[in-house]
C-alpha cells in the first residue's frame, strides 16, 4: 500500500459511513445541487453529478431527496446560487499533509471553524497549495476483503484498474478519475458488491503516524468530517496495524 493513504479503510474500520444519517444526507444533497447548478440536472451528461448521485444511492438516500437536491440546482433558488466549494490545506499531528473539501454559504465562517480544528487537535492551517501538491484525484472503490480476494477483482484490472490491494479487510481499487464509473460497473458486473466508489485526493506518498501522535491525528479527522460544510477530507497518513487497533479499538 506504498504511496496510498490508509484514510479511507480507517473510516470503514471505525463504522463512520454509518454515523449520523441524517447529516449525510444533508452533505450528499449539497453535493448533488452543486454539482446540478454547475453542469446541467442531467447525471449521465453531467459526471461530476453522476458520481454524486451515485454516492447518494450507495448511503440508502432516498430517491425524492435526491431529485429534490437536483432540482435545488437546476432552479433559481438563492440556496444554490449561495453555495462555493472552497478547499482548505494544513497539516495535523505527526506532519500529515491533509486537504478539506468544503461546500459553503459562507467562507470566513467556516473557514475560522476550520482553522479552529486544527489548532485545538494539534495541527495548523496552511497556505493555499502548501499540500495540495502532494496529492493526486484518482478513483478509490472499495469491497469487503472478508468476502472477496484480489482474484475476484479481476474484472476491475481489465476494465482499467491501476492497482489492486488487500489492506487489512479491505480491498482497494485504485483508478485514473476518468476511469472509475467504469471500472465500477464492470466490477458490479462480475457479481462482486462494493463497499464504496468514490473520487479521492490520494497522497502521492505516505507518512508513518506513531501511537503518540495518531490518537489526536484521529480525533482531528473526525472533527472535520463532521462539520457541517465539509464534504471530503482527505490525508497522506499511515498508522501501523498495531498502533491503529489500540487507538481506534
Amino acid at each position: 500500500m506504498s504511496g496510498h493513504s490508509k484514510w479511507s479503510s480507517i473510516k470503514h474500520k471505525k463504522g463512520a459511513k454509518d454515523a449520523k444519517r441524517g447529516k449525510l444526507f444533508t452533505k450528499l444533497a449539497r453535493a448533488i445541487t452543486v454539482a446540478a447548478r454547475d453542469g446541467g440536472g442531467d447525471p449521465d451528461a453531467n459526471p461530476a453529478l453522476g458520481l454524486a448521485v451515485q454516492k447518494a444511492r450507495d448511503a440508502s438516500m432516498p430517491k425524492d431527496n435526491i431529485q429534490r437536491a437536483i432540482d435545488r440546482g437546476t432552479g433559481e433558488g438563492d440556496d444554490a446560487a449561495a453555495i462555493e466549494a472552497v478547499t482548505y490545506e494544513g497539516y495535523g499531528p505527526g506532519g500529515a499533509a491533509i486537504l478539506v473539501e468544503t461546500l459553503t454559504d459562507n467562507r470566513n465562517r467556516t473557514g475560522s471553524e476550520v482553522r479552529h480544528a486544527f489548532e485545538k487537535h494539534g495541527g495548523s492551517l496552511g497556505e493555499p497549495n502548501s499540500v495540495a501538491w502532494q496529492f493526486e484525484k484518482r478513483g478509490v472503490i472499495l469491497v469487503d476483503g472478508e468476502r472477496y480476494g484480489e482474484d475476484d477483482l479481476m474484472a476491475a484490472i481489465d476494465a482499467g484498474a491501476e492497482d489492486v490491494a488487500t489492506d487489512g479487510d479491505v480491498l482497494k481499487v485504485m483508478t485514473a478519475a476518468t476511469d472509475l464509473a467504469a471500472v465500477r460497473a464492470a466490477i458490479e458486473s462480475s457479481g462482486v458488491e462494493i463497499e464504496s466508489a468514490e473520487l479521492s485526493m490520494e497522497p502521492s506518498s505516505t507518512v508513518e503516524v506513531g501511537e503518540g501522535d495518531a490518537g489526536a491525528l484521529l480525533r482531528l479527522m473526525d472533527t472535520l468530517e463532521e462539520h457541517d460544510d465539509v464534504d471530503s477530507v482527505h490525508a497522506n497518513f499511515d498508522v501501523p496495524e498495531s498502533v491503529l487497533e489500540r487507538v481506534v479499538g
